[in-house]
This record gives C-alpha cells, structure tokens and sequence, in this order.
C-alpha cells in the first residue's frame, strides 16, 4: 500500500500546519470532521444522499430548501409527531407538538396512548409565551434548561432564535456550530416518580410505544443517588472537531449540517458581527441547491410559506453589496425573486437600491412566476411590485394598476398605494399634490420609511414650508433618533437655509447609518454643486453612479457639472450614458438641448427642447417647472431667426408666470428684432417694475430707447417726399424698414448674447 503522500511545501517565507494522523482511521469519521469549512457541500450532499437512497421523509424535510420555516412554529417544539389523547383534558396550544423545523413525519401507527404533561412541554410553553411577549431573558432562561435535558435540535434551534433577538449573535452563533448530538440522552437531570414508576421529561425520538416508559434505575444506591446520572458532555475548545472524531462515530452533528433553517440562521448571526467572509462561506458564493435536483424555481413550496432557498440568496446579496460586488448582489437578489415572488426583501433591494433600468426592472418584474407559484394570488402580488417601480416609463400601465388596486381591492387608504400615486406625482414635478398625498400617508402611519424623503423633498421645493420641514425634522430626530431619514430631514433643513457644510455633515451621517440610502448621496453632492464647489460635485456624483448603476440621474448631474466647468467633451459624454439607461426623462432632454445651445448647434437645441415639452405633456407634469425649457425652446429659436415662433414660446411662459422676468425681457428683444421697437420698449419697463435694478434690462431699454430717438417718426433720413400713395413714398418706406431693421440687428447683437444664457 502507499504511504500517504507528505503536506505539500508552504510558500517562501510562511508556515505549514502538518497533518496530523487520525486516532480512528481505522472507522469512517462523521461529516462534521470531513473538512473544517463551514460552506454548504455537505448539506448539499446530504440532501443528495436522501434524494438517492430513498431516506425518510423525515430527513428531506429538514434539508428541503424549497420549504419554508412555518415548522418551527410555536405551536410545536419537538421533532416528534403529536399524539391523540384519549383524556377530554386539552394541552395549551404553545405545547402542541404540531410542526418544526426538523419535522418527524415517520407513522406511529398503534400508539395512542394519552400524553401527559412533563416539565419540559411546561417549559416549552414558558418560552414560546415569554417569546410572544418579548420577555427574552425568560425565554433564553428556560431554553436553555430545555436544551440540557434533551439535546433537541429544534429545542436548540430555537434557543438560538431567541439568542437572535437578544442580538447576541455570537452566542447563538456558537449553539449552531458546534458539535451536537443528533438523539437525545436517556435520562436528565430531573425526572419524576408516579406510583414508583420512573418517567424522565421526554422520551427518545427512537422509540415507539410503550418503549417510551423506561425502567426506573436501580435503587440499592439511593433514589436521588442515580436517579440523574449524567450525560457525558461533549468536549469544547479549539480542538473540539478533531476531540469529537476521535470519541464519537455517529450521532453528532452542527446543527447547521442538519438543518438548511440553521444554517441561514448561523449566516445571519454571522453577519450581524460584520463577518462577512464567514457568512458567505456558510451559505456558499453561489446558490448550492440550483442544480441539486430539490432547488430552483421549479420546486414547489408544499407549505405556502417562502422558501428558505430564496431566502438565502437574498442574504447572500446583502453580503455581495457588503463586500462591493455590486453586480453578483443583483444577480442574488433576481434569484432570490425568481426562487419565490413572495420574497419583498429582494425586490426592494433592486428597486430601492436602482440596480437596474427602469425598463429591465419593468420586464423582470412583469416576468415573475407569479401564477406558477402561487395561482390564487399571482395577480395581485405583480400589481404590488409594478406599483413600487419608477415612474419615467409605462406612464399609462401605471395609472392602470393604481386604478386596479384601488377599485378591486380596495386599497385606497393603504400607505404603499398611495405612495405609489404620490411618487407619480413628485417624478412629475407637482410639488404640491405629492406634498398632499404624503401628508395623508404619514397621517396614517407616523412612519413611513420609503415616503418622507418625499414628504422631505416637497417642504424644500416649496419655499412656504421651510418651517414646516424645521418642525418635522426635529420630530423625526425625537421619534426615530437611530433611523437614517430622520437625519436625512436634518440635512434638508439646512439645505434649505444655505448652510452647505453642515448640511454635507448630516448627509454624511446618514450615508454612515445607511449606506444604500440614495436620497442622502444625492443631496450630498447636491450641496458642493450649489456651494460651487463644482470639482468635488463631480466626485461625489461619480461615487452615486457606481452605487446605483440603474440610475441615470447622477450621470446626468456628472454632465451638468461639466457642462458649468466648461468640459463639454466630458458632459456630452455624461448625458448620452445616462440616455442610453433612460431614454424618457424630459429633463434629460433639456440638459442635452443646453449643451447643443453650448455648442452653437441652435437647430439641435430647439429640437431637444421641443422634444422635451413633448415628453413632459405625456407624463402630464407641472407647466410652472417646464418654464425654464420654454425659454430655453424661445432663445433657441430666436437665434435660428424663427422669430415668430420664439414669440410664441415666450408667450407660453407668460401665459403660465406673468411676472417672469426673464420671459418677458425676452419678448422685449425679440419684439426689438422684429421692428417693433414701441412694443420693446413696453415689454422692458413691465420687466423692470419686477426686478428694477436687472442690469441687462436697463442696459436693452437703454438701447431701445436710443434706437427709438434716432428714427424719430420716419427714421433717421427724415419724411418720405411725395404722397403716401405716391410710389416714390413706397420705396421710402421699405427702405426706412430696411434701415430700422439693420439698426435693431446690430444693437441686439451683444445684449443677446448676455441674456441667452
């Protein structure tokens, strides 16, 4: 026989553990002794081996990944199966043996006999009671007395739920991953006498009937002498694997080997202490159950509830976006989804967290097995989820599945319907009306996570309700001192009185508190941008991009910073990538027409800013935020010599703001360019009496009224000779207006490259 081969050679400069040999080589060792990784193969294998081998049903249920954690109920605690009592008395609900996450379906055919109560299901319903009434200590007192006597893995496994709640997550973590014996002892600590016959508190899971009843053990030493004597604990320490194969050949086990429930319950501990790497090694760099035969879409969920499967691609995301794999975390939580609809926590990950287009996140979610998986209620589940998506697209389909969760089923009044509507509202820039419809949800709800960044965002919109924000801000901080908005609010507030530097402080700490938070990202370099610290506007809305790679509006932000810095090769760049990802925002369109205005490319400018209005009616904004466009559209076309046309787009913006200063010292050139210096002259003073020290008005009145004095009543070479009907005073008079028409050109020509801009 060949020897074994020696260790391989450790690298220049490093140490090698040798390989120590087995005391029990000579006999099979258990699977927790195979290897030292904590990663998911051996449940795998184990799951395939039950598969194979036609094992119990009890032992797949266990290692399904496509059931749920419903068995782990309070209403049972124990991997035994009830029994019918033949007494009238009735056992209280929380120690009914009904269900659990190690699930014992074996048949016990021919016992019937009566079940008592014992000091463990008294237990046992201590626990769950003081768990329903949040009194943890109590809950973790007594489960741990529970788990000393029996050595129940569902006993231990919800000792570690409970470990959970108390957010000792290394203690819960060390009951899941230590050895533990998988069949639990004899005897205990206590035990009772009836009628001089012994019965411990639980009876083996491997006998049936009346095996249950055990002889009392032997008194000629005293009862209490022998009556507990022990069980031989298992060794703990740094070499507590290696103690375990060397005493033990079977039934020992980590509960996380034995259970795929424990298992995501051990990488959920794990993250809480922020070990990462170890919670991603517990539940595998990838889904181990896809190609398992069990996993995948296709499974069915027996018991309703969600699977465990998608459950842990889901946490397995939440690792990827700890450890910046923003690519691998999206395609986690699209599995997860795909695994069952049911799982919100994935899909408000890539929602909320913009990992993808408004169009893709539009085709994955109306692709969804919904009626695949849960026939009777597949329906409403996608108008749920399509109600959470971005607005910019499907503006129609979305107004219809508002209508449909509001007339079919009755969820008028429900705060995520109505933030669906007010979100609709605040992408078409109707301040006001959002600001309504959040006032009624926060009126309903005091907390509503995803609307008071829009609630936040309306008050600072609108100048009237800066108090207001001041007011709720300070509530906010009072409820919720330790939530992200709360100090998101705070920034706002300070946005709004034009301290950048101390609004950038509570961004940051929001940032700290939440780091997939996107309003406080934006709002942070929000505040260098209007600061005008334009350079570090530019960082910090490049770093928004890479954290929301579905979002366009932070490349757009990149391009209109470059556009000011006057980087116009970098900002067309900016704006064609955020294109491509969103092809329907009418903003985007502006900042695209501004650059071609840059560019001198007036033609380009006007189409894009037509194109943008046109966009903006199909969504049905605010005419009052589209203002700036039209006059954008107007100087477009008045430098194009569409004289006509640009009238009538500054007409629109008066229409809309009559005390637009802008607009109507724009109608004064643009009547200027046409002739009409009378008119100009009217249009300049109407200006002025809104802002009276506007020094480019002044300076065109100025203009105007110089122009108006030279030509006098005939222009500058005097009255026409001859008759008006005179042919000679014809040629006078288109003369006249040629000259006039040159004069006006060459006044206009500086003012309107001032006011242009």
């Amino acid at each position: 026989m060949a020897g074994t081969p020696p260790p391989p050679l450790p690298p220049t400069g490093g140490f090698a553990i040798p390989r120590l040999p087995s005391p029990s080589g000579s006999r099979p060792r258990h699977s927790i002794n195979n290897s030292f990784s904590f990663g998911p193969q051996n449940l795998v294998d184990s799951l395939a081996e039950a598969n194979t081998s036609g094992a119990s049903d009890r032992r797949r249920s266990y290692l399904d990944p496509s059931r749920s954690i419903l068995h782990a109920s309070p209403l049972r605690s124990s991997p035994r199966v009830s029994r019918r009592a033949k007494t009238t008395a009735s056992r209280h609900p929380l120690a009914n043996d009904t269900t659990d996450v190690f699930q014992d379906d074996a048949d016990d055919e021919g016992e019937d006999e009566a079940h008592e109560w014992t000091i463990v299901d008294r237990m046992r319903l201590w626990r769950h009671d003081a768990l329903m009434q949040h009194l943890y200590d109590s809950a973790a007192f007594w489960g741990d007395k529970i788990v000393s006597w029996t050595n129940d893995p569902n006993d231990a496994f919800w000792l570690a739920q409970t470990y959970f709640l108390k957010h000792e997550y290394s203690r819960a973590e060390r009951l899941l991953t230590r050895p533990f014996p998988t069949t639990p002892p004899r005897t205990g600590p206590l035990a009772s006498v009836t009628n001089g016959t012994f019965q411990p508190p639980f009876a083996p899971a491997n006998v049936k009937g009346k095996g249950r009843e055990m002889a009392p053990p032997s008194m000629g030493g005293g009862l209490f002498d022998e009556i507990a004597p022990g069980v031989q604990r298992l060794p703990v320490g740094p070499g507590e694997m290696i103690d375990v194969a060397i005493q033990y050949d079977e039934g020992v086990s980590r509960l996380v080997d034995m259970s795929v429930a424990c298992r995501y319950l051990a990488a959920q501990c794990q993250m809480r202490q922020g070990k990462w790497n170890d919670a991603l090694e517990m539940l595998g760099e990838s889904n181990p159950f896809r190609n398992s035969g069990r996993g995948g879409p296709d499974a069915p969920n027996v018991d309703g509830g969600i699977k465990i499967e998608a459950s842990m691609c889901n946490l397995r995301g939440l690792l990827m976006l700890k450890l910046n794999r923003g690519d691998q975390a999206k395609a986690c939580f699209m599995e997860a989804l795909v695994l069952d609809v049911k799982c919100y926590e994935a899909f408000e990950q890539l929602v909320d967290g913009e990992m993808m287009t408004p169009e893709e996140e539009w085709e994955f979610v109306k692709s969804l097995p919904y009626r695949e998986q849960i026939p009777a209620d597949g329906d409403f589940v996608r108008l749920m989820y399509q109600s959470r998506l971005r607005k910019h697209k499907h503006t129609e389909e979305h107004a219809l599945v508002r209508r449909r969760l509001v007339d079919e089923y009755g969820l008028g009044d429900n705060p995520d319907v109505l933030y669906s509507f007010a979100d609709a509202l605040y992408t078409q820039l109707r301040w006001a009306d959002c600001f309504a419809v959040t006032s009624r949800i926060l009126g309903l709800v005091s907390i509503h996570k995803a609307t008071i960044p829009l609630h936040v965002a309306c008050m600072y919109h609108m100048k009237h309700l800066h108090s207001k924000l001041f007011l709720f801000a300070h509530d906010l901080v009072e409820k919720e001192p330790e939530s992200a908005t709360s100090w998101f609010a705070v920034g706002m507030w300070y946005m709004c009185v034009e301290k950048y530097p101390e609004a950038r402080t509570y961004f940051s700490k929001t940032s700290l508190m939440d780091p997939r938070f996107a309003p406080a990202w934006i709002a942070f370099a929000h505040a260098f941008s209007m600061e005008g610290e334009h350079d570090h506007a530019v960082t910090a809305y490049s770093t928004c991009a890479r954290l929301y790679t579905g979002s366009h509006l932070p490349l757009m932000f990149v391009g209109m910073e470059h556009m000011i810095l006057s980087n116009l090769k970098l900002a067309e760049e900016a704006l064609l990538a955020a294109e491509h990802m969103c092809d329907s925002d009418p903003l985007l369109f502006n900042e695209r027409g501004v650059m071609a205005f840059m560019k001198d490319d007036y033609e380009g400018a006007a189409k894009l800013f037509a194109q943008a209005l046109n966009l903006a009616q199909v969504v049905q904004t605010s005419q009052l935020a589209w203002v700036p466009t039209y006059i954008n559209l107007g100087t477009a076309l008045r430098r194009t010599g569409r004289l006509q046309e640009a009238k009538a787009a500054y007409q629109r913006v008066l229409e809309i703001d009559y005390r637009n200063v802008a607009a109507l010292s724009f109608m004064g050139v643009t009547q200027h360019l046409l002739g009409n210096v009378e008119a100009a002259i009217v249009k300049y003073h109407e200006a002025l009496s809104i802002d009276p020290i506007n020094g480019y008005v002044l300076e065109l009145l100025e203009h105007a009224l110089e122009t108006s004095a030279d030509m006098g009543p005939f222009g500058t070479k005097g009255a026409p000779i001859g008759a008006p009907g005179d042919e000679s005073w014809a040629a006078k008079m288109r003369e006249h207006r040629d000259l006039k028409g040159k004069q006006v050109a060459q006044d206009m020509t500086a003012d309107d490259e001032m006011m242009s801009m």
